[in-house]
């Protein structure tokens, strides 16, 4: 057990998916998971392992932030022998893509003063596991999905104060804005793991008015799902 995690060692799968809000994880494990146990429900962050398809599987909240992802994804992957996590979330899009487009983050650049500690001033490109990435992608295609693949820009800040690195991002390929992805590419690379980052475009960078409702986020991103436990199964127990 851990500060921030129940669960004894043996109760988590080797592959974790794990969205940012834990409902979002008591949800896919309602849903898409057979016979799911809870280990998890310490501060709420909700973590449960069932079956999928045959195939042991866990999925785990991991909360808002770089801050947060990273103390939960160094747990599992040093404190609980997790070989892959798959990041569930959402994102904010650039054009022209559109709400509700899957996003498949291959690299993901940060303005994070988190990375300044660990590197140094040197400029580390954070990357997504190449194995789980190709394996995504084909699974989404046979789902009938077509996939964003390339870059996105990881923020540690959700209300930006001005859109100038938003602008300049998206005008280099940059897909979506999320705050999470290059935090636990950085980390899985440290500890050995393998690491991908698929998302939900919520809404639009360019302040758009439309964007997805609250309920949806936790519910409603069943491509998302579908297409990470059809991966996820490719590398389970």
């Amino acid at each position: 057990m851990t500060p921030h995690n129940s669960a004894n060692k043996g109760d988590i799968a080797s592959t974790v998916l794990m969205p940012g809000d834990p409902l979002r994880a008591k949800y896919i494990a309602e849903t898409y998971l057979e016979n799911p146990v809870c280990f998890n429900e310490v501060r709420g962050m909700l973590g449960y392992t069932g079956s999928y398809r045959g195939h042991r599987l866990s999925v785990m909240g991991h909360g808002m932030g770089m801050p947060s992802v990273a103390i939960y994804v160094t747990e599992l992957l040093t404190m609980y022998d997790v070989k892959n996590i798959i990041r569930i979330g959402s994102c904010g899009g650039f054009a022209p893509l559109k709400l509700r487009d899957i996003v498949m983050a291959m690299s993901s650049a940060t303005d994070s003063a988190m990375f300044d500690s660990v590197f140094h001033g040197m400029h580390y490109a954070a990357t997504a596991n190449f194995e789980l990435l190709e394996t995504a992608v084909r699974k989404a295609r046979e789902l009938g999905i077509t996939p964003h693949v390339g870059p996105v820009f990881c923020s540690d800040t959700f209300y930006q104060p001005t859109d100038e690195a938003s602008r300049v991002m998206g005008q280099h390929g940059v897909l979506g804005v999320e705050m999470e992805s290059a935090a636990l590419y950085m980390l899985a690379a440290r500890y050995g793991g393998r690491a991908l980052a698929i998302m939900t475009v919520s809404d639009m960078v360019d302040g758009s008015a439309e964007q997805t409702t609250a309920k949806e986020r936790e519910t409603g991103f069943q491509d998302m799902m579908k297409i990470a436990l059809e991966t996820a199964a490719c590398f389970a127990d």
